[in-house]
């Protein structure tokens, strides 16, 4: 297993992931395309909870001379922050940026100035031409690099570049094709021109290396996995061959392109070995020919039902709030819609704009106004107001909370009742003005203040209501039991506050 992290290093390879259990996948193609260069690059992963200031002291204590960055839309503050801080303790190193973030010009962020250079687009080529010329003294003239696209079978491939502890403690991130010939607007996938392969047979030699190294956490990230049908199905043989109680499978799908093919291997699969992701965005028709986005309802509709009928995948469908033309009530009836289906979890996603989407162009027309600050969430469109949006905020947050945590499964469909989308949004509008928070709401309290919202805000059998939440709460594994079990209110007589707390402990 070759040593991607040196003591000292001329080139250093880095990035800052969301979280731990994250692995960053772009940056181990760049190494493995390194060639000759990889005998003097390092590989430092950090995460963006460390502090910009220890990030850059353990960078500049491998005394490089260049510094690559992959830079997104969840790590642009963390990651100015940093070059911000190298470039005044060490303007001589080299700062190189690549990534999403950065690659649309000239929508580019404020980090893009203080660096050297950008490499837009796929680095695997273009990264290391740059290296090599900084390395002998050669300064491009371009500060701007476009990214050369190799064909996918002259890359050499990054599996090898998983350590033993990503594989114990990570997800493996693959891709068994890059692309997508989708041109859904407000993904950077429909600047794509198509999805392309990898060769198979090699990428599943690879895999196999991975799985006999112990993997068995692997995401993979192609856009659509189930394109084309008859390589989805020989890598789902492929797993299956090796199926054991611990695999674990993430593939991002098309709700519309299910074949008999494909159902009959699925059926194969054990509960809770699959999980799909699946981008449903909306159920309006209207909205979707708006936003270049196809997709047979129907099709989506009964694709779902049987997977959740037939199969024990795991199955994660996104929504969009705060698409062009949209609007509350309708989002409501694709939201109510979805529901209705059954998947374990729904993701509840507010627009977000990314640099280079093709969906703002539709920003003056729709009065598209977002949040100038990473993330760069919608605050309002034309028919969506700012107090409404952050009130579907909220909604997202609770939503998170209690119906994807799966930690009430008896209560949440007694929430939902027959209308899922109005009476959740009363509960969440309940709970806000009850904790006037969405965070930092233990589990137990936040059992409680369920209780207390639906009692006091909302038609409900209290009998009935007490029960799932008992039968919720012994399931959770929590000690003690919550006020409404106690059969008291949970508001207690307010603390009085103590100004001096701190200083009064040298006295003691």
């Amino acid at each position: 297993m070759p040593e991607i992290s040196l003591s000292s290093a001329d080139i250093i390879l880095t990035t800052l992931n969301a979280r731990y259990i994250h692995s960053a996948f772009g940056l181990r193609y760049l190494y493995a395309n390194l060639g000759e260069l990889q005998k003097i690059t390092s590989l430092d992963e950090f995460t963006i909870h460390e502090r910009p200031l220890d990030i850059a002291e353990k960078l500049l204590n491998k005394t490089p001379r260049i510094i690559g960055f992959s830079v997104y839309i969840w790590n642009i503050n963390e990651v100015t922050q940093t070059v911000a801080l190298l470039k005044q303790i060490a303007p001589k190193v080299m700062i190189v940026l690549g990534g999403p973030e950065v690659s649309h010009i000239p929508d580019q962020p404020e980090v893009a100035d203080l660096a050297d250079y950008v490499v837009k687009g796929a680095g695997e080529i273009s990264f290391r031409l740059l290296c090599e010329q900084i390395l002998q003294g050669i300064k491009p003239l371009n500060k701007v690099i476009d990214g050369d696209v190799a064909s996918l079978d002259k890359l050499v491939l990054p599996y090898t570049y998983y350590n033993e502890e990503d594989i114990r403690n990570r997800i493996i991130y693959v891709e068994a094709s890059r692309g997508c010939p989708f041109k859904c607007e407000f993904c950077l996938s429909s600047l794509d021109k198509t999805s392309k392969p990898f060769e198979l047979s090699t990428f599943l030699d690879e895999i196999d290396v991975l799985y006999q190294r112990g993997a068995r956490n692997f995401k993979f990230i192609d856009r659509t996995f189930n394109l084309k049908v008859a390589t989805s199905v020989a890598i789902l043989e492929f797993f299956l061959e090796r199926m054991t109680d611990d695999l674990y499978l993430h593939f991002e799908v098309i709700p519309d392109n299910l074949p008999d093919k494909l159902k009959q291997v699925l059926v194969r699969f054990p509960p809770e070995s699959l999980q799909f992701e699946i981008g449903v965005q909306t159920f309006d028709s209207e909205i979707q020919n708006l936003i270049s986005r196809r997709q047979d309802n129907d099709k989506t509709c009964e694709n779902l039902r049987w997977l959740r009928e037939n199969t024990g995948a795991h199955l994660h469908t996104d929504l969009i709030f705060g698409l062009p033309q949209d609007t509350l009530d309708n989002f409501a009836k694709s939201f109510d819609l979805l529901v209705s289906l059954k998947p374990q979890e729904i993701q509840m996603g507010i627009l977000k704009r990314l640099r280079g989407a093709p969906i703002n162009r539709h920003t003056d027309e729709y009065q598209l106004r977002y949040n100038p600050l990473p993330p760069y969430n919608i605050l309002s469109t034309r028919d969506i107001d700012f107090i409404t949006m952050q009130r579907v905020n909220r909604f997202a947050r609770y939503w998170d909370m209690i119906a994807n945590s799966g930690r009430f499964i008896h209560t949440l469909p007694y929430i939902l009742a027959d209308k899922p989308f109005e009476r959740f949004m009363q509960l969440s509008d309940g709970l806000y003005a009850e904790a006037g928070s969405t965070w930092k709401i233990a589990l137990k309290r936040l059992f409680d203040l369920i209780y207390t919202v639906m009692t006091l805000k909302m038609v409900v059998n209290e009998t009935t209501l007490k029960q799932c939440l008992k039968e919720d709460y012994q399931r959770s594994g929590q000690s003690g039991l919550p006020a409404f079990l106690q059969d008291k209110r949970m508001k207690k007589a307010p603390k009085v506050g103590v100004a001096n707390k701190r200083q009064s402990q040298h006295s003691r």
